[in-house]
């Protein structure tokens, strides 16, 4: 299969780049800076395109079987979601791609007192911003007429071992029985990668998780 991903050389777009030609995958990484990416593969290609600029993204989306968006803006930028996800939106439409997988937030997932994680007294502060951002993206992807996934990952997401093992839900928050919930990069990417091959959740939300 021939993916286009977009945020390529972010933690978890390395990740899913990494798994995706694990898997025997042609990649396409597309990035601002796509120089950044620190690996090398014979079945990696890169493009440079602008994820502001539908355009851009068309050209780059072009001839690819599905793209994976694992965009994620600076600190301080967290406009620069929502306003990304309508040109994500329209350069895939454009490019002649109807598959779209995202990298979501899991802020607004429920908690089992039916809050989002976002809203809770404990959640930090100092991503209340991104959160919200990504529910707003959310919120143009679930109107796109595209066969989307959107994919939030735990509360806690940062690079780890690749297990393959996790589990899934929905719209709720998946903790364990000590009440944390977190998952590494890489398992992360074993999902996307996984939903990509056997869709289950076509126009739809999942989450992953121990």
């Amino acid at each position: 299969m021939k993916i286009a991903l977009i945020g390529a050389t972010g933690t978890i777009g390395t990740r899913i780049a990494q798994e995706a030609l694990r898997r025997g995958h042609e990649v396409t990484a597309i990035s601002r800076n796509p120089e950044q990416l620190e690996f090398e593969h014979d079945k990696l290609n890169t493009h440079q395109a602008d994820v502001m600029d539908p355009a851009s993204l068309e050209q780059a989306i072009q001839g690819h079987d599905a793209v994976i968006s694992a965009f994620g803006p600076l600190f301080g930028r967290e406009e620069e979601l929502v306003a990304a996800a309508r040109t994500i939106v329209e350069g895939t439409r454009r490019g002649g791609v109807n598959r779209l997988l995202i990298v979501g937030g899991a802020g607004s997932l429920l908690t089992d007192e039916g809050v989002p994680l976002m809203e809770t007294a404990g959640f930090p502060e100092e991503i209340r911003t991104l959160a919200r951002a990504h529910a707003d993206a959310y919120n143009i992807y679930k109107e796109a007429d595209l066969d989307w996934t959107y994919l939030s990952p735990a509360a806690i997401i940062e690079p780890g071992k690749r297990t393959g093992f996790f589990r899934i839900g929905m719209d709720r928050l998946v903790t364990d029985e000590s009440g944390e919930s977190r998952i590494s990069a890489e398992d992360y990417a074993v999902a996307m990668l996984d939903e990509l091959e056997d869709p289950q959740f076509i126009r739809a939300r999942f989450t992953v998780a121990y």
